[in-house]
C-alpha cells in the first residue's frame, strides 16, 4: 500500500447555521491547516498515488480567500468540510481540518 500527505493552508471566512446562540454564528475567517491523507495499492502511470499540484489547485482553488457560506452547499464546520474534501479527492481516505492550533476536525473513510 502507497501512501501520501497533502497539506495546505487556507485562509477562508464563514458563518456557521446553529441550534443555539454562538459567536460563531457570526462571520469570522481562519487559517484552516487541512491534512488530506490518500492510499493505493497501485500507482498510476506517472508513478504516484495522486498528484500533489492537483489536490491543491482543486481544494485551495475551490476554498482560499472566499467565504464557505457561498462556496459550499452545507452548513460550513470542520467536519462538513473535511468530508466535502474527501468526497472530492482521489484516493482520499482521511482528511484533517485545523481551524485553529487547539480544534480539528476529521473525517475517515471506513473499509477504504
Amino acid at each position: 500500500m502507497y501512501y501520501v500527505v497533502k497539506r495546505l493552508e487556507i485562509s477562508s471566512a464563514h458563518a456557521l447555521t446553529l441550534s443555539y446562540e454562538s459567536k460563531c454564528e457570526t462571520l469570522h475567517g481562519h487559517n484552516w491547516i487541512v491534512k488530506i491523507y490518500c492510499k493505493s495499492e497501485t500507482l498510476n502511470a506517472d508513478g504516484m498515488v495522486t498528484d500533489f499540484t492537483h489536490i491543491k489547485k482543486d481544494i485551495e482553488g475551490a476554498l482560499d480567500h472566499k467565504n464557505l457560506n457561498e462556496v459550499l452547499p452545507f452548513n460550513p464546520t470542520a467536519e462538513n468540510i473535511a468530508r466535502w474534501i474527501c468526497d472530492r479527492v482521489e484516493h482520499a481516505y482521511r482528511v484533517e481540518v485545523w481551524e485553529s492550533e487547539m480544534n480539528m476536525a476529521a473525517y475517515e473513510v471506513q473499509g477504504k
